[in-house]
């Protein structure tokens, strides 16, 4: 096992805290000339945070890559690779429906848009997404090389899948060449190590980046929406994950929680379930005990398809909007908001804010008004850096759920 090194989240907790109080200090305190406060935000916080978050999507094809052809080329069994396949998709769309019924529920009772006073602003201009048919489309690619160019992690994983199916079939013709992508996969694990290290100074500069830009007013006009979404956030992580673990497997939830906090502190500076991957196969491979084997497959699929965190905030927007334009849902209609939110979950890229964009579908189809996404653009920043946390978490959930359910988890590992 590769060491992860020492008091690496004391150290990121840190870089957070000082990236809030550095930012603020810049934002807030009229000390400093124009021309300081634009080379700190440029030269410093978003250059910093932009090679950080680079590092680490350097990393994604080419370690979901090597990590997923090296597990399928020495399973046994094929069977095994579609019982993972179906588990992980059943769980992953089950845990999407939970999360928004639960903030449909929520919003239905608190009502956090009936008070609303303020005058939509619409926004600078909507956000284009693509549909169901494009989706399915790209995870057959015609030209690999430009999918893993464009980070398409459905297209990289279908790829994946067939590659070491196929030298899982030829091995023994190829002098055992699969034994050369176990060794990749383990320098490409090393480079997550590295990259880690910095991690401190990254969070640092992606926190400072936010507070010295936005600074953290934008909550005050839609303060009730923010404080129930981010309460929607907080149950669904701690309660809904922590009773899918109880349900179907008797491993500890205290210590799954634990060894996941450095993973979800990334995912919260990052606001990228892609970008964490790395990080996320490290936890789940090292520290929960999950084998390749499973992890390989369902963390990158979970970046692309396990959006919880996203569809709880669509549905809680939803809500939101219905209510402070005085419109009614009807029962039927939050079942409607529940399969779209579902069905367009696999379709959102793992990308800051890009829940925004399968948001307008569901706007459109019940004829709300699209300009109120300017009220959930102008506070979505430091939400969307919970949603990711919540999705990490629960792609992390599912991980251990389907390998402990294949008898492919050391739990002498977990327990560790």
């Amino acid at each position: 096992m590769i060491d992860t090194p020492k008091n690496l989240t004391r150290n990121i907790l840190l870089g957070m805290f000082l990236g809030f109080v550095i930012g603020s200090f810049f934002y807030y305190l009229d000390l400093f000339s124009d021309s300081l406060v634009s080379f700190v935000r440029v030269y410093v916080f978003n250059l910093g945070s932009s090679i950080f978050v680079n590092l680490l999507k350097l990393l994604i094809v080419p370690l979901v890559f090597f990590s997923l052809v090296s597990g399928i080329s020495s399973l046994t069994s094929m069977q095994s690779l579609g019982n993972i396949t179906f588990k992980t998709i059943a769980l992953y769309l089950s845990t999407t429906a939970i999360a928004v019924s639960l903030s449909l529920i929520v919003g239905s009772i608190f009502k956090p848009g009936s008070g609303y006073s303020s005058e939509i602003a619409p926004p600078d201009k909507l956000p284009e997404g693509q549909g169901i048919y494009e989706t399915i489309l790209d995870i057959f690619p015609a030209n690999i090389i430009e999918a893993m160019a464009q980070n398409q992690m459905l297209a990289v994983v279908f790829f994946s899948i067939l590659f070491g199916l196929a030298l899982n079939k030829t091995n023994h013709l190829t002098d055992n060449f699969s034994n050369s992508f176990e060794k990749l996969n383990t320098v490409f694990m090393q480079l997550v190590i590295m990259i880690i290290s910095f991690a401190p100074i990254g969070v640092f500069c992606l926190i400072g980046k936010f507070v010295i830009t936005d600074g953290l007013d934008i909550f005050q006009e839609a303060f009730q929406y923010v404080l129930l979404l981010i309460t929607v956030l907080i149950i669904h992580a701690f309660v809904t994950y922590s009773l899918v673990l109880k349900i179907f497997t008797n491993l500890s939830i205290i210590t799954f929680f634990k060894k996941m906090k450095d993973a979800a502190i990334f995912a919260f500076s990052t606001s990228s379930s892609a970008a964490t991957i790395p990080v996320t196969l490290k936890t789940v491979q090292d520290e929960l005990g999950v084998n390749k084997n499973v992890s390989s497959f369902v963390i990158p699929v979970g970046a692309t398809i396990n959006m919880d965190g996203t569809a709880i905030m669509q549905g809680m927007a939803t809500v939101f909007i219905a209510q402070m334009s005085g419109i009614d849902l009807t029962l039927l209609q939050y079942v409607q908001v529940v399969i779209l939110a579902v069905v367009t979950s696999i379709g959102t890229a793992a990308v800051p804010s890009a829940g925004t964009i399968t948001l307008v579908i569901i706007l459109q189809q019940f004829g709300l008004p699209l300009e109120a996404i300017g009220i959930i653009l102008a506070v979505d920043r430091i939400l969307d850096m919970l949603r990711t946390s919540v999705n990490v978490t629960g792609d992390a959930a599912v991980a251990c759920i389907v390998a402990d359910s294949e008898n492919l988890i050391d739990k002498n590992l977990y327990n560790k």
